[in-house]
């Protein structure tokens, strides 16, 4: 088959342990489902669950002991950083339930999903899409995959960031307003899950500003931990 132009490769992930790389369809994001950061944009209770997108090409793809550089975005003077943990879909499937979930996850990675605050809270005012507040180049940073079955219990790990090697955020994955399986069963009544879709799950309490030079490091329990410098 020939096309008018050569297409662009494949985003992708390394996987731990493997030679092979993980290739992404679709990236999901779970907005506000930790309580404490919900308070902190100003939302109380458990809200039912509401996803947002990034493209595929979003990704900086970072490998194991490796520090992922990411460009300061256009237009911003508010980057923010959200520490997440990322469910990497193998197995395909529509309007999944809960208690099947699990089986259609192929492993785990830390992630980032990088925020132009200022640009998604005039959105926000204003009724409009957010995506030019969280769906730009290089918002999605993400190290390796771990398989599911080397992950631990991702269930109950702790998830955090620090900024220049000081804590910014800190938290539970049991802290999850919906838990992994539940967001799942939410997602897949809206859209049929495909193998290489990644859902990052939410971000914990204490979400702030990033400048040039900041090096952040994320890390979940049992997972390998994502380093990146903000350039």
């Amino acid at each position: 088959m020939s096309y008018v132009f050569n297409p662009p490769a494949i985003a992708s992930l390394p996987v731990v342990g493997r030679g092979e790389r993980y290739p992404i369809h679709r990236i999901y994001c779970v907005g506000r489902n930790y309580e404490d950061h919900a308070k902190e944009m100003g939302f109380t209770g458990r809200e039912p669950p509401f996803f947002f997108m990034k493209p595929a090409d979003a990704t900086v793809a970072v490998d194991a002991g490796c520090i992922g550089t990411v460009a300061y975005p256009t237009l911003t003077q508010n980057l923010h950083h959200e520490i997440e943990l990322v469910v990497a879909i193998g197995k395909a499937g529509k309007n999944i339930k809960a208690a099947d979930a699990l089986q259609h996850i192929y492993g785990y990675a830390v992630g980032l999903d990088m925020t132009r605050r200022d640009l998604q809270n005039d959105m926000k005012k204003q009724g409009r899409p957010w995506c030019i507040g969280k769906a730009f180049e290089q918002s999605a940073p993400i190290g390796p995959i771990t398989p599911a079955d080397e992950a631990g219990d991702i269930g109950n790990a702790e998830i955090s960031l620090r900024v220049n090697g000081e804590y910014r955020q800190r938290s539970h994955i049991h802290k999850l307003i919906w838990n992994i399986a539940e967001t799942i069963e939410h997602l897949s009544s809206a859209w049929e899950l495909q193998p290489g879709d990644l859902i990052m799950t939410g971000t914990p309490e204490g979400v702030a500003a990033v400048v040039k030079g900041d090096v952040l490091e994320g890390t979940v329990t049992g997972l390998e931990p994502l380093k990146i410098q903000i350039a």
